[in-house]
């Protein structure tokens, strides 16, 4: 089993692979106490038959040609879209939530270029160090205004589950929902008056949901009414995600249907009657229904994968002589940047630490509580090191996420716990 530890290093794609050859070699593949598939409760279930499998490389990168990876190009690239004249080059941004600053490779280097843009607009409730470059900052509501469904990591849960925690404090008089900021966002980037009410465009995409789920043979509501559905959807003044969720739930593999499923089937209203989440059963085998590949089978050969274990063959002779390996590190409370600003979850004894073996600590004479260089090609940082034996010999460890020094950010309680920020080490390309 592997997530972020085995996949944020230089053969990261190649151990993800391999993790998945175990499981498969050893028969545990798609069984109880193996790699198992859940089949999340909001979610379309899989078309029958073949599919197209996994691609890469449908375009490139405008400057250095690198292959897009689910309709996205690498952000180690995006310095270079911004810096490069030419057609197509990158003069506005928008970020949502995101510190690419602190969480890109070679981050210094993207920093100074967002100085070069035109335009940027950040949907952020903090002044970071990203948001700083902005020309407008619209701040969304509190996480406690918002209700939440975790679509993204129930895909990977250990039980086919599901829960909604609406909003907990009402929105303020005249105050806009993040959704109808991203939609007033997404209208005017389309050329839209800048006045276009937020509504119209969750309306665009609700139709269009619920027009592709009626026209699906494989759907729960095919050959249904769309008006009929989008009028149930929007029942007691539901909007925006609210509305998109109860289509998902409604029309997913345990789905209600809007009348045609399981009376106590998946909907938002199941969720809301049942705060502490519904347990739709433990996961099952769903090979061969999960499988999208042409020839309906687990595809282990992908010219990309089997490359990449050539480029591991020929590093193997040279790893032992690179000395020292630097190793990431994600705290609990602290993930990624964005809860370094609440004094609760940062207080206490200092995360953003060197972790140094007590042999390597002798060898290069490092004391804990002492400072020590780290430097690779692209950068340099100053340390504190904490000497223990979490770490094996020849590994340290720096956590991602801080470097909170920027003068103009505006994050107090995060500029006294700084830290340093290990992606000015990351060199942007190989």
């Amino acid at each position: 089993y592997g997530r972020i530890g085995t996949t944020t290093t230089e053969f990261g794609t190649t151990t993800s692979w391999l993790i998945d050859v175990v499981n498969l070699v050893t028969g545990h593949l798609d069984v109880v106490g193996g790699s198992m598939f859940p089949k999340p409760v909001a979610s379309r279930p899989p078309k029958p038959g073949p599919g197209g499998g996994f691609r890469t490389g449908r375009g490139t990168s405008r400057v250095r040609g690198l292959p897009e990876a689910m309709g996205e190009n690498p952000v180690a690239t995006l310095a270079d879209e911004i810096t490069t004249p030419g057609e197509g080059q990158v003069r506005a941004l928008v970020t949502i939530a995101g510190n690419p600053v602190l969480s890109t490779p070679h981050s210094e280097r993207l920093d100074a270029a967002l100085g070069e843009l035109d335009f940027m607009v950040s949907v952020d409730i903090y002044v970071n160090e990203t948001t700083r470059h902005a020309d407008v900052i619209l701040p969304s509501p509190s996480a406690l205004q918002k209700g939440h469904y975790d679509l993204l990591l129930l895909q990977f849960a250990v039980r086919n589950v599901a829960n909604y925690s609406p909003p907990v404090l009402p929105l303020e008089p005249g105050q806009p929902d993040e959704w109808e900021i991203l939609a007033r966002l997404a209208s005017i980037a389309q050329g839209q008056p800048h006045d276009t009410e937020a509504s119209m465009v969750d309306d665009l995409v609700i139709g269009s949901m619920v027009g592709a789920a009626v026209r699906d043979e494989h759907s729960a509501i095919h050959g249904r009414d769309a008006d009929e559905i989008v009028a149930a959807l929007s029942r007691d003044g539901r909007r925006g995600p609210e509305r998109m969720l109860d289509l998902m739930l409604q029309t997913g593999p345990y789905g209600a249907g809007f009348g045609a499923g399981p009376t106590d089937g998946a909907s938002l209203d199941l969720l809301l009657a049942n705060p502490h989440g519904v347990d739709f059963g433990a996961l099952e085998p769903r090979i061969p229904e999960v499988l999208q590949t042409p020839s309906g089978l687990v595809e282990l050969d992908h010219p990309a994968l089997l490359g990449a274990l050539g480029r591991l063959a020929d590093a193997v002779d040279d790893l032992p002589q690179r000395g020292l390996v630097l190793v990431g590190r994600r705290h609990l409370r602290s993930n990624n940047s964005w809860m370094h600003n609440i004094e609760v979850l940062v207080k206490g004894a200092p995360r953003c630490t060197l972790h140094v073996h007590p042999d390597d600590a002798a060898r290069l004479g490092l004391t804990d509580g002492g400072r020590a260089r780290v430097a690779s090609r692209v950068g340099a940082l100053d340390v504190a090191v904490e000497v223990t034996d979490a770490v094996r010999p020849g590994v340290v460890s720096l956590p991602h996420g801080w470097g909170h020094d920027r003068p103009d950010s505006r994050l107090r309680g995060a500029r006294e716990r700084a830290g340093v920020n290990s992606n000015v080490l990351a060199a942007h390309e190989a």
